[in-house]
């Protein structure tokens, strides 16, 4: 349910439930807008003592991936992508607990990047999508943004988390090196196919998606 009653609240109002395709459409300004209303409910959620707010809830993910919601963060920031190309197998690395920001629909900005199969490789032909992005982290005031990679249920979770993470990382690469957006402004995080966009769909190709959340 939106929960304003300004012109912006027009703009969530019509981005909510739609699929994360349809976020394309949105212009550089309208992105702009977004993560500013973004970084005021993370702001407030941080700083309320509840750990959430209308349009936010902070979820700790811990080691073994169970989810509990409520918690208060600091963000830690990760700008350093790997190789996109390297093998998907799991790496044996201790997880770390981390709290993820779960946006209402019509608060998330999301972007469909098609990866190929069993890939995090960036493919000229889906660069163009990530133009809009890019020109909007330029003229935004936001610190920090989180890339963070979505998966669908196809596949084991510890194989999508991790492809997840690595596609996040890949958009970082593309920000930093072909846009010129500083690797401090930019942190990712992989959370699988724990949060669907579609929920009634768990397959659906609106969960295999890149969201953008601008942290403070």
């Amino acid at each position: 349910m939106c929960f304003t009653r300004s012109l912006l609240s027009l703009l969530f109002c019509a981005m909510t439930a739609l699929p994360a395709a349809a976020q394309e459409d949105l212009s550089v300004q309208d992105l702009v807008e977004i993560w500013n209303k973004q970084k005021e409910v993370f702001h407030e959620a941080q700083s309320n003592g509840l750990g959430k707010t209308r349009g936010l809830e902070l979820i700790t993910i811990d080691e073994t991936g169970a989810a509990e919601t409520g918690a208060s963060v600091t963000a830690t920031a990760q700008p350093s992508p790997t190789d996109p190309n390297e093998p998907l197998a799991a790496t044996g690395e201790t997880v770390q607990p981390v709290v993820f920001g779960q946006l209402d629909p019509d608060l998330q900005v999301n972007l469909q990047i098609n990866f190929g199969f069993d890939s995090a490789a960036l493919a000229d032909t889906e660069k163009p999508k990530l133009q809009k992005i890019c020109q909007a982290m330029q003229q935004s005031k936001v610190q920090l943004f989180r890339i963070v990679g979505h998966t669908d249920t196809a596949g084991t979770d510890e194989y999508n988390e991790r492809l997840s993470v690595l596609r996040a990382k890949e958009v970082v690469r593309h920000l930093v090196e072909d846009c010129g957006i500083p690797a401090a402004r930019l942190e990712t995080m992989g959370m699988g196919e724990r949060f669907p966009f579609n929920e009634q769909d768990p397959q659906a190709d609106e969960n295999r998606r890149v969201e953008f959340q601008a942290l403070s």
